[in-house]
């Protein structure tokens, strides 16, 4: 079964984050056929995948590569011209704090990640936090995404800025280019993944700053950002209303259509001009509400397989083989 995309997991892999892989010595295709991904997406710009596969890929890239400090390097040895558009508006910005709003706001076209800021004082700390169920964020996307935003505070103002502490769940210190990227301690094994720079940092301003650039360049980017927030096609709010009612025990068709203000036949002719059916979209609400069930650790599989309402754990695991290929528990091993 292909799983639904909602409009909170779409990503895209554009042609200058292969180009970089393949600049540093490794083939795209071996990375999509590692991610079980089809091994031509490469060259299709408009390709849409899930989070999943997305981390898969990033996966795939630090196990082919071998090298923990690769994600660092396509960010740090891709020129600004040729960074994702987010990244070039960004740069435009009038300091490092308007800088990364900009950026925050527009990489959503590309990716649902967020970037979260908490000011204490003299520092601020940024995470990045992805949609739930997930799983942990593969440690290369976290050396990306914090790479990135250092990059683009290092070009913008021409400074060689120096964060004040870099913490990773990473089990092991890495190869040296990580501490010789970031220039500032690193702290291994951590319980989350956080990036802390000097508050005053935030307000150095950006040397390229263009109010004339940003004006033609922002209609266009918040236009398409119009497109993926707007409101979520009929199957995924069926999908939303269904994972709401698993919480309360085993959605039924009538329970549905009576929350969706239809009648049971007026709900599954529309389903049917969907494609779809009420089986196959209540499949998929227990497959999202599934990833976030098993990263609670302290739920045992029996009692994953009765919150999602199934009659034993057994018809649990040959659903979920369906989907990801592996068992729940296979699974939990690598994500949790």
């Amino acid at each position: 079964m292909s799983h639904l995309q909602t409009g909170a997991e779409r990503c895209k892999l554009p042609r200058v984050f292969w180009q970089s892989i393949e600049q540093l010595g490794l083939d795209p295709a071996l990375i999509q056929h590692q991610a079980q991904l089809p091994h031509d997406i490469h060259l299709n710009e408009a390709a849409v995948i899930s989070t999943r596969q997305l981390f898969a890929v990033w996966n795939a890239i630090e196990a082919l590569s071998a090298d923990p400090a690769f994600a660092i390097k396509m960010v740090r040895d891709t020129p600004s011209a040729k960074h994702k558009m987010a990244f070039l508006a960004a740069l435009y910005g009038a300091d490092l704090r308007d800088a990364i709003a900009r950026y925050s706001r527009f990489k959503r076209l590309c990716s649902p990640d967020q970037i979260c800021i908490e000011e204490r004082q003299r520092n601020v700390s940024f995470t990045i936090q992805w949609p739930s169920g997930t799983g942990p964020a593969p440690f290369a996307s976290v050396d990306a995404g914090f790479a990135l935003l250092l990059e683009l505070g290092r070009r913008g103002t021409g400074k060689h800025l120096v964060p004040v502490q870099l913490s990773l769940r990473r089990p092991t210190p890495t190869p040296e280019t990580h501490s010789i990227y970031f220039g500032c301690p690193i702290r291994y094994g951590t319980d989350r993944d956080e990036l802390t720079v000097s508050a005053a940092d935030l307000d150095l301003p950006f040397l390229e700053h263009n109010p004339d650039v940003l004006h033609m360049m922002t209609p266009g980017l918040t236009a398409a950002m119009r497109e993926i927030e707007a409101p979520a096609g009929f199957c995924e709010q069926v999908i939303e209303v269904l994972k709401r009612a698993l919480a309360a025990g085993r959605p039924s068709l009538q329970n549905l259509a009576q929350e969706l203000l239809q009648s049971e036949r007026t709900l599954q002719r529309r389903l049917a001009s969907e494609g779809t059916t009420f089986s196959a979209l209540l499949n998929e609400a227990r497959r999202q509400v599934g990833f976030h069930l098993l990263a609670d650790t302290t739920l045992e599989l029996k009692e994953v397989a009765y919150l999602l309402g199934y009659e034993d754990v057994n018809s649990y695991y040959r659903a979920f083989r369906q989907w990801e290929k592996v068992s729940p528990s296979q699974w939990r091993l690598s994500n949790t």
